[in-house]
């Protein structure tokens, strides 16, 4: 009996050391903030979260006699700050964190997340890469760059350019958002042409801004997408506008950066605002309400008017408010705030002074998961649900032009109805909404203050020139030849046919034709053929015939001249008579034809007359007898009744 009790003793010991629970609902719950505190968004998510806090407090109905207690910590958007200030957190027995802030951080926390089980809801953090299976404790509030790179496709592929360049910070936020972008632009059969990553640092580097900028303007294609932070965006809008990119001729799209500080420090320095005009901007739609027309009432007595709210304050605080509920939940499905002693950790810690024993894994982690996934709620950005793959619902964007000392909003996207001018929220309750007589966008004002839509595209300087080979034929030049005293000159119909079809193209083709044979005979052209396959040539062009053994080598257009036999006759006008029937012989002919006639009356008279009555009598009728029969064997007279005669008459004199 006394070993019995020994070991209960030691089994209540040991769950003391390894497991802290509250049996009761907690009057203070603890939860976690890790952001940049002196970004642009930091600035905004801070008060906005503080708001959030103090309304969930204050609210009976949420989290009745319980309240909230938040532990803000600075990233500044350093992998490693992150990792340091979310170590800190876990040994205070937080049970979510809002936050982070950038993908980097992301990233790097969000394996720890796993490990002790506490929920991240992010406000900020778009990276497509955030994939619940690999991160199954990462919750985005606001809206993935997949959506955001799906409208940035469909505004190219609405104004029918074709190829693009991406200007992006070389990190996990940017790499990750332009290969999105490269997905979105290949499913509508565009593309990127050129890559430029730049340092997250190059801001101050203004030598490797200017290199890049260089490198662009020697490319064909004149549409820039810009996915970058804040402070370096601006620097390469700077160097553009030295450079002259902000002209006539190109076209600036710019992610939702952009747009954060447009709203935030609305308006923006004039210098500031001078290299921006004329660039298209996307910003996360959020539906508007009167829930958050008296939150932006509120915001200017909470910022003191110093600091105006964006989209990602909204979502910073609806992040809050969403924590708060799935708490609320999980207390009302019985659940209890407690921790436990990460096994392995306790061991390391012990070994070592990182004092790693004091993080604690939270029990009731998964729990809360799901309770926050299965929340439903409107929030200051609208309807706030998750799809199975833990993306929000009704995914939107504004797009706005920067224009004079503001913007215009010249239309929405949504992966619902695509663009449109029609606010999201009224064509979400269509099912398939009808946009064909509807405008997509309004008129856009281009950089160069000018409402022409630029083409997109300029002959590049350096481009590399497509290598077509001519055949110098002795015969048939009428098809292709070379023009005399030059080198790389040709005329001809096939020459007409391929620069017309070159001409037509979207963009710049630069090309060099290369004479193929001596000129003194015809030269063979499936060895010309072959010379496409071993990179001599990039096409071929002329009077080349298709054929199988060619065709399983090379591509050929579709045939736009035909080989065969004709017949080339003179063409003159006849006019028509009542002798008309004369013309298909000539008078020789008809001559000769009726001495055949008359013959073959005589014939018959001969053998004819001392038997048959009808070539007998007066020497008159006998010839008058010779020629009808002569005449009547053109219609075989002498074998039809007279009314049948009669028709034939009828019918040859009219």
């Amino acid at each position: 009996m006394k070993q019995l009790w020994t070991f209960f003793f030691l089994s209540f010991l040991c769950s003391g050391l390894f497991r802290r629970t509250h049996s009761e609902k907690p009057k203070v719950v603890k939860i976690g903030s890790i952001f940049s505190f002196d970004s642009v968004i930091g600035k905004v998510a801070k008060i906005a979260i503080d708001e959030a806090v103090k309304d969930v407090n204050s609210n009976p109905d949420i989290l009745s006699g319980t309240k909230f207690s938040v532990s803000m910590q600075n990233s500044n958007c350093s992998g490693f700050m992150g990792m340091v200030e979310a170590l800190r957190f876990m040994e205070k027995d937080i049970v979510g964190i809002i936050g982070p802030q950038c993908s980097v951080v992301a990233h790097m926390i969000s394996h720890m997340a796993n490990e002790l089980r506490v929920p991240l809801l992010s406000f900020a953090v778009t990276d497509p890469v955030m994939s619940p299976l690999q991160f199954p404790y990462f919750i985005r509030t606001t809206q993935s760059d997949l959506y955001q790179m799906d409208a940035i496709a469909s505004i190219v592929d609405f104004y029918g350019w074709k190829e693009v360049i991406a200007v992006f910070v070389d990190d996990d936020f940017g790499r990750n958002g332009v290969a999105a972008l490269n997905d979105k632009l290949a499913s509508r059969r565009l593309r990127i042409t050129y890559k430029a990553g730049l340092h997250p640092d190059t801001a101050v580097n203004k030598n490797e801004i200017m290199n890049m900028l260089i490198k662009i303007m020697l490319l064909q294609p004149r549409i820039v997408v810009i996915h970058v932070y804040s402070e370096l965006g601006f620097a390469v809008f700077k160097e553009a506008k030295y450079l002259g990119m902000m002209g006539n001729g190109y076209v600036w799209i710019a992610t939702d950066w952009l747009s954060t500080n447009l709203d935030s420090s609305s308006p923006l320095p004039a210098e500031r605002l001078e290299t921006i005009q004329g660039v298209l901007v996307l910003r996360p739609h959020t539906p508007d309400s009167d829930f958050k027309r008296e939150f932006f009432k509120r915001w200017r007595k909470m910022s003191g008017a110093s600091l105006a709210l964006n989209t990602y304050g909204l979502y910073a605080y609806d992040s809050v408010m969403l924590l708060a509920r799935g708490l609320d939940k999980f207390f009302k499905d019985g659940g209890n705030i407690s921790f436990s002693n990460h096994s392995m950790l306790n061991t390391l810690g012990k070994s070592g002074n990182l004092n790693l024993e004091a993080m604690t894994v939270f029990d009731g982690g998964e729990a809360l998961l799901k309770d926050i996934l299965g929340t439903r709620m409107v929030g200051l950005t609208g309807q706030l649900q998750f799809t199975p793959d833990r993306s929000r619902t009704r995914p939107a964007y504004d797009i706005i032009n920067v224009a004079g000392t503001g913007v215009r909003q010249i239309g929405y996207w949504s992966n619902h109805s695509g663009l449109s001018t029609v606010l999201p929220e009224l064509l979400y309750t269509k099912e398939k909404p009808n946009m064909s007589t509807s405008p997509k966008l309004r008129h856009v004002i281009w950089p160069g203050e000018t409402f022409t839509k630029p083409r997109g595209w300029v002959f590049s300087n350096n481009g590399k020139e497509l290598k077509i080979g001519v055949p110098l034929r002795v015969s048939y030049k009428e098809f292709v030849s070379q023009i005399r005293g030059t080198e790389n000159m040709f005329k001809g119909f096939c020459i007409d046919v391929f620069t017309a079809a070159v001409n037509l193209l979207p963009y710049a083709v630069p090309v060099k034709f290369i004479p193929y044979g001596n000129g003194k005979e015809n030269p063979s052209y499936t060895h010309m053929v072959e010379m496409i396959t071993t990179g001599n040539f990039d096409g071929v062009v002329g009077d080349v015939a298709i054929v199988t053994n060619r065709t399983k080598i090379v591509d050929f257009t579709q045939p736009y001249a035909a080989s065969g036999l004709v017949v080339v006759a003179p063409f003159k006008k006849l006019n028509s008579g009542a002798w008309a029937f004369l013309r298909p012989f000539n008078r020789l002919m008809w001559a000769v034809t009726g001495c055949c006639f008359l013959f073959v009356g005589i014939v018959v008279w001969i053998l004819e007359h001392r038997t048959n009555d009808e070539f007998r009598g007066p020497p008159k009728r006998q010839c008058v007898t010779i020629l009808w029969f002569s005449f009547s064997t053109m219609f075989f007279a002498h074998s039809m009744s007279k009314e049948n005669l009669l028709c034939h008459w009828l019918l040859f004199g009219f």
